[in-house]
């Protein structure tokens, strides 16, 4: 086994650059305010530049299937970047999750090439708290499965509101593709309002078998939660920045808040932990992209990803004192991302049994 390489290589830092320039342009913090108190908070204008323009959304996808033939090493990337934007389009629910799933399909070829060139949006109706454990353990829930149709509901399914197709676990064991129109879905109270949830209902939908259930959606909620922990990493890293700019602008007592001790201390920690965030995320990556060690990586990246993210969003509300509690500051956007990603594909506790599990096995 070789060690991971945590540094980024040279078209990485370019792959981000890129991805900056055009977050910067096209997704500001008043933008993604104002789409989440709208009707429609997923910014598809900004989907499309980055599906269409950039090819995006096939970065997971061999060439030979109508993708980029990239790694999950490059995917981590633009997650931190849409993480530090908390872009709300369907990135990880539709390039990474659905995408996964297909990969892992015997009969998908179709769903893999519209999906990666960006034509459509997928959504894997699987709920946002269940970790890759739980398709064994049962917490994956299913519909049932008549007739080539299929009838059931399920709830917590993020991103299915912009959904063209639906990638849904049935009780007979396969994995049915149902386009969108043919369901019922719902939207539910979401706490992050740029990642929406909803309910699914399926009446009768038609749906077409791409393959098995369990395989495909325990490689789809792996590669989830590893890459998941990027996207933590750069709404930490942004809320961190943020927060030391801030305090060396504001003034207190005639001198810059910054420059008091004890916040210099609580800044020094959180920077220490965003620093290990980005090994544990860069380390869970690359055991994707070489699948090596790669349950072990994911689990340690997810235990640690997301207390690291949720306090360094509490922070940024803290420290930015009186503004940073106003609807208007983007700084809630980000609080409400962290804490949704503390649950999402499993939450930290969950992980560390995991990773308990693990070592127990691997253990002479």
């Amino acid at each position: 086994m070789t060690d991971p390489d945590l540094l980024y290589s040279e078209e990485e830092e370019a792959l981000r650059a890129a991805v900056r320039d055009l977050l910067a342009d096209h997704c500001d913090p008043a933008a993604v305010l104002a789409r989440a108190e709208s009707d429609a908070p997923h910014d598809l204008r900004l989907w499309k530049a980055l599906t269409d323009g950039m090819g995006l959304a096939g970065l997971l996808v061999p060439e030979e299937r109508g993708g980029q033939g990239a790694t999950h090493r490059e995917a981590a990337v633009v997650l931190e970047e849409l993480g530090r934007a908390v872009a709300p389009v369907p990135y990880l629910t539709s390039a990474v999750v659905a995408t996964e799933a297909l990969l892992a399909c015997d009969d998908a070829d179709d769903l893999v090439v519209e999906l990666a060139s960006g034509r459509r949006v997928g959504a894997l109706a699987v709920a946002l708290d269940v970790a890759a454990g739980g398709v064994a353990g049962g917490a994956v829930r299913t519909v049932r499965v008549e007739d080539g149709t299929l009838h059931g509901e399920l709830t917590g399914i993020a991103d299915a509101a912009v959904a063209d197709v639906l990638l849904v676990p049935g009780d007979d064991g396969g994995l049915y593709a149902v386009d969108a129109a043919a369901a019922t879905v719902t939207p539910q109270t979401s706490l992050d309002l740029t990642r929406p949830l909803a309910t699914v209902t399926l009446d009768g939908a038609p749906a077409r078998r791409i393959g098995t259930a369990a395989p495909a959606v325990g490689r789809a909620l792996r590669t989830a939660a590893g890459l998941l922990a990027s996207e933590q990493l750069g709404l930490a890293d942004w809320t961190l920045t943020e927060t030391v700019r801030y305090l060396k602008d504001r003034k207190q007592f005639n001198r810059p808040v910054g420059g008091f001790q004890a916040l210099k201390h609580r800044l020094a920690r959180l920077w220490l932990e965003v620093v290990s965030l980005r090994a544990a995320a860069r380390a869970a990556a690359d055991a994707l992209a070489t699948g090596e060690d790669t349950d072990v990586a994911v689990a340690v990246a997810q235990a640690y990803a997301a207390p690291v993210a949720v306090r360094a969003a509490e922070e940024a509300l803290q420290l930015h004192g009186g503004i940073g509690m106003t609807w208007e500051h983007p700084v809630h956007l980000y609080l409400k991302r962290a804490k949704a990603d503390s649950i999402a594909y499993g939450t930290a506790g969950a992980h560390r049994a995991a990773l308990a599990e693990l070592v127990d096995l691997q253990a002479p």
